[in-house]
């Protein structure tokens, strides 16, 4: 064998082998699972390409386990999959592609393996090997791939421009490749991917989603984003990112660059967390520096309510990114607004009501926004960030402090509305409201404790100074 499999992996290729052999079809692996293996890399998924049927070869493999292993399978498209333990098998017929202009959906026939590794997106993915009884384990390579993974070097097997044209996410898929590997994407290959970037629209933004998620989760995301910045995709799919690039100078006064800024948050955040919406909130931290740069005589240029302004464009972004409209975006929104919080607060004599606020509005999320803002610290002077550091470790010690004391992470408030339209017959309304803003505030500030008895007291204060009739106490 020509890739290094463990006992369980050659067990499950043994036994297609002989599924194959039965059907008399000649049948290959292929694709990721080969590059992972010779890469190095864990991986959890075989391809498996047969010269016929690829829906009655999954069948018949599925019978050589016990208990039989169900089989999913997609008649349309002639893919079917198993799944042994914690290893997905899927099983396609050998084909070969050709596409029309305004969809990346191709048309099939049914085709050679050599037609099949010409499909193939790139080099690195287009190695097989064979599972025949004939040649059991040779690798079959037409287009270098092995030498490419040797160079690091990420290309298509057949023309690039053809390549990318024809399924334009695959210019997606290389950028994600050259990010997860820390390959380099071929110059010719890269160049076809600038000229094709407009082709990029007709891919569906589900799909496209789902490659800057994965570009987001890898160890150094910056790499991916610089690429899809460079070649022109990311102004076509994310344009507001791009708007984020560049500095500009006015009377010798300006400003960082906030796209490389933003990558190195990004690539910061990564190293402390691999929460893919908390690496959302670190793309997003200063989204709305553009739109809110304003250039101040004698003090330079400034980015006044970009927290504000970035949380409101949180939810139009994941609508435009079809990522999704829920708990997640609301947590994103969230510490985009937050977000300079915690660094004011290492600017000033730190207050108790200062933080009992903190940890009211940040709720459970505390941590989460802590690690945001240390990742937001990308000073060339380690001196000053070693400053920063300090400081972020004086408000958490603070933040456990006062949390420990006033139970303010998860705050609920001691008093309820209804609680004061039953005390004082009150239906629904604004005094409603009034009375319970009044008592979260006092307790926030410290006026009273954060208890029943003490906000039950508040309460009946409040409304007496409020003018409310009809109590009865």
């Amino acid at each position: 064998m020509y890739i290094k499999c463990t006992d369980k992996e050659l067990l499950i290729l043994k036994k297609i082998a002989a599924a194959a052999e039965e059907l008399q079809v000649p049948c290959y692996l292929i694709g990721g699972f080969v590059r992972d293996k010779i890469i190095g890399r864990n991986t959890k998924d075989i391809d498996i390409v047969c010269i016929g049927d690829g829906i009655a070869l999954a069948h018949r493999v599925a019978e050589k386990f016990s208990p039989v292993s169900s089989v999913s399978f997609f008649k349309n498209f002639g893919t079917a999959q198993i799944v042994i333990e914690d290893i997905e098998i899927e099983f396609v017929g050998a084909r070969k592609e050709s596409y029309s202009q305004d969809s990346r959906k191709p048309e099939v026939e049914i085709g050679t393996l050599e037609d099949d590794q010409n499909r193939r997106d790139f080099t690195i993915n287009a190695l097989a090997i064979s599972l025949n009884k004939e040649n059991f384990g040779e690798l079959i390579d037409p287009f270098g791939g092995i030498k490419d993974i040797e160079r690091k070097n990420i290309q298509t097997p057949l023309a690039p421009a053809q390549t990318f044209s024809d399924d334009p996410l695959r210019m997606m898929r290389a950028i994600r490749f050259a990010t997860q590997l820390n390959f380099t994407i071929e110059e010719k290959t890269f160049a076809a991917i600038t000229d094709n970037a407009n082709r990029i629209k007709i891919v569906s933004k589900e799909r496209i989603a789902d490659e800057l998620n994965k570009i987001l989760l890898c160890k150094k995301p910056s790499i991916g984003f610089d690429l899809l910045y460079k070649s022109g995709l990311l102004k076509i799919i994310f344009p507001q990112m791009v708007d984020l690039a560049g500095a500009e100078y006015i009377d010798g006064k300006g400003h960082k660059d906030n796209f490389y800024h933003t990558l190195q948050v990004v690539d910061n955040i990564c190293e402390k967390t691999d929460d893919l919406w908390l690496r959302w909130a670190a793309v997003l931290h200063d989204i709305a520096k553009p739109v809110t740069k304003k250039f101040e005589e004698g003090h330079g240029w400034t980015f006044h309510g970009h927290e504000v302004v970035g949380g409101r464009m949180v939810p139009k972004i994941f609508t435009q990114l079809k990522l999704p409209q829920n708990d997640k975006m609301k947590f994103v929104r969230k510490m985009v607004e937050l977000h300079l919080r915690p660094i004011s607060l290492t600017k000033e004599n730190i207050t108790d009501a200062a933080i009992r606020r903190l940890l009211f509005d940040a709720g459970e999320d505390i941590d989460s926004l802590m690690t945001l803002c240390e990742a937001d610290i990308t000073s060339k002077n380690k001196q000053k960030v070693q400053r920063f550091l300090d400081n972020f470790e004086m408000v958490r010690k603070r933040c456990l402090e006062v949390e420990e004391s006033d139970k303010l992470r998860n705050w609920q408030p001691p008093i309820t509305g209804e609680l004061i339209m039953e005390t004082f017959k009150l239906t629904p309304g604004r005094l409603v409201g009034d009375i319970k803003t009044a008592i979260r505030e006092a307790i926030l500030d410290g006026v009273i404790p954060n208890d029943y008895d003490a906000a039950y007291a508040f309460m009946v204060k409040k409304a007496t100074e409020l003018g409310v009739i009809g109590s009865k106490l």
